[in-house]
């Protein structure tokens, strides 16, 4: 004969429904009183709990109130959480997000600048490094130093075409390599990948790049496709060829089978302004044709790189700059083709160029090169502006801001939704030069102009954009999103007051409104202020 007996255990808050066979009653209070004595589970330590916060998960999805707890630099808990912690946040009022991911940086000096305070205090916890074709060379070293350094923001970083290029071929770029020789490039791209890479990237505007043939690169992207890398590529052209650059990025992709990333995608120079549609228009018909096409954007008006760029690159392959500034002929060709270069743009001098960085004359940084011209040669005609140029390359060069981008293009750009936004910034020396405020102000400038003033984009959207989207697109495990087991890269920030302060004319200002920026669960800064942790980690690439 059963009986069915139910009865309430006071120490663990439940019933226990038992069915009784016969005289087995006393194996039944045995089992009752086991129970019973059974001692409260511990209530689970997490880390860290960030409280009362709203949170946009990184997806895209509408943001929701929620709790997040943090253990062992994990995500351990979403929701009410009711465990007990170590460490509380109250972000009550506060955004909780995950931490931005900057795909296209130009950061290798992280590992005599650790703390990385330009990036994480505009809520930038991973950065990828080697894009336009310039890298580490031997990637697995480099993370091994990196390691041994400490680190605040996670890093990962691609293997760059020129920097493998440079290596094979020497100082003689004007030809396609020899058979031997790219062999070697692609044994070196191979060896990254196996370290880590996260994939190959090219600078073809900048030496070596600039010469080799689209042929070539296929081979190479083939290579890093095997191990499901991406190729990202500072175009050709982000002007009058745009689409031809266009077309070679698409033939690469489709050749070597793998994922493509057009860098800081612009129309520069007024008179190619107005374009967007059609250029947008090409990379959703290479998407259609079943390509992984996607783009990244910084969100300023101006570019940055080195004044070298306003000289043909013949004249200064294998070191002949020199000698080609000696001979009267050849300089003759080169000052023909910089005026008729800065034609093509729709310009009729370098005002638009403002001196960054001068290392041998610092005297000349925020200046732009009619000033320059100006002040040291006393004469600023078009002949003297190019002149000077010349004398400024022959003494080693200058970086520099190069004004030239529409306002208009911009935003159509920044409205795609594969549009990823990202600094094209190295590491800022507090209060060295006057580089590019993109550096400083990046992602809050997204939040703060794009977002919240000009409400072009959604927050959440947004978001998406410097978080999952960078971090599914560049294959960041667990990175991008706030869920359970996602690494913890948090940032906590005001939506109504995160701003950007780093201008073009006084760039030298940190980002405000991040209450906290975590990475790996470990607090990086604390009310706008880094908290000198270094809890970043190399981020290895694996199949």
């Amino acid at each position: 004969m059963a009986s069915v007996v139910v009865f309430w255990l006071p120490a663990t808050a439940r019933s226990v429904t038992l069915t009784v066979v016969n005289s087995h009653w006393h194996l039944v209070l045995a089992l009752m009183f086991a129970f019973a004595a059974a001692p409260l589970s511990a209530a689970e330590l997490f880390d860290l709990i960030i409280r009362h916060g709203r949170v946009a998960d990184g997806t895209g999805n509408p943001a929701f109130f929620a709790d997040v707890a943090v253990k062992d630099g994990r995500i351990a808990a979403l929701g009410k959480i009711r465990g007990e912690t170590r460490m509380e946040i109250d972000a009550a009022g506060l955004t909780i997000a995950p931490g931005f991911i900057d795909v296209h940086t130009h950061a290798e000096e992280i590992d005599e600048l650790p703390l990385a305070e330009n990036f994480l205090r505009m809520g930038v916890t991973t950065l990828v490094l080697g894009n336009c074709g310039s890298s580490a060379l031997d990637v697995g070293d480099f993370f091994r130093r990196l390691e041994a350094t400490n680190i605040s923001p996670n890093v990962a970083t691609l293997i760059g075409h020129g920097t493998v290029r440079g290596k094979a071929m020497g100082g003689s770029f004007m030809r396609p390599p020899t058979g031997e020789e790219l062999d070697q490039m692609k044994s070196m791209v191979e060896q990254a990948m196996k370290d880590g890479a996260v994939g190959l990237s090219t600078g073809l505007i900048y030496l070596p790049g600039a010469f080799a043939k689209t042929e070539e690169i296929v081979e190479l992207a083939k290579v890093a496709a095997r191990y499901d890398g991406i190729y990202a590529s500072h175009m050709r052209s982000e002007s009058d060829e745009i689409f031809q650059a266009l077309d070679e990025v698409f033939r690469i992709a489709r050749e070597a089978k793998i994922r493509a990333e057009v860098s800081h995608i612009k129309l520069a120079g007024k008179s190619n302004w107005g374009q967007t549609a059609k250029v947008i228009a090409a990379i959703e018909q290479a998407r259609a044709q079943g390509l992984d096409i996607t783009q990244d954007q910084y969100v300023y008006t101006a570019s940055s790189t080195g004044i070298s760029q306003l000289v043909p690159e013949k004249y200064r392959e294998d070191g002949r700059f020199t000698n080609n500034l000696a001979d009267h002929e050849q300089k003759a060709r080169m000052v023909a083709e910089m005026k008729e270069n800065l034609k093509k743009g729709g310009r009729d001098n370098y005002a638009y160029a403002v001196i960054a960085s001068c290392k041998h004359d610092p005297s000349l940084n925020g200046l732009n090169l009619v000033e320059v011209a100006k002040r040291k040669r006393g004469a600023d005609s078009l002949d003297d502006q190019i002149e000077q140029i010349l004398d400024l390359l022959a003494k080693g060069g200058a970086s520099a801001i190069f004004h030239g981008i529409d306002e208009d293009d911009l935003q159509r750009f920044l409205r795609h939704p594969n549009t990823m936004f990202a600094s094209d910034s190295g590491m800022r020396k507090f209060q060295d030069g006057v580089p590019h405020p993109r550096g400083y102000g990046n992602n809050a400038r997204v939040l703060a102009r794009y977002v919240r003033e000009l409400r072009l984009l959604q927050l959440e959207d947004a978001i998406r954009r410097m978080t999952s989207l960078p971090a599914s697109t560049y294959r960041l495990k667990d990175r991008g999103e706030v869920r359970e087991g996602a690494w913890a890269d948090l940032v906590v920030f005001d939506p109504a007051t995160i701003q950007d302060r780093a201008t073009f004319n006084d760039p030298h200002h940190y980002a405000t409104g991040f209450a906290w920026v975590l990475v790996n669960g470990v607090p990086v800064v604390k009310g706008d202020e880094h908290t000198g942790a270094r809890p970043g980690k190399v981020l290895r690439h694996r199949l």
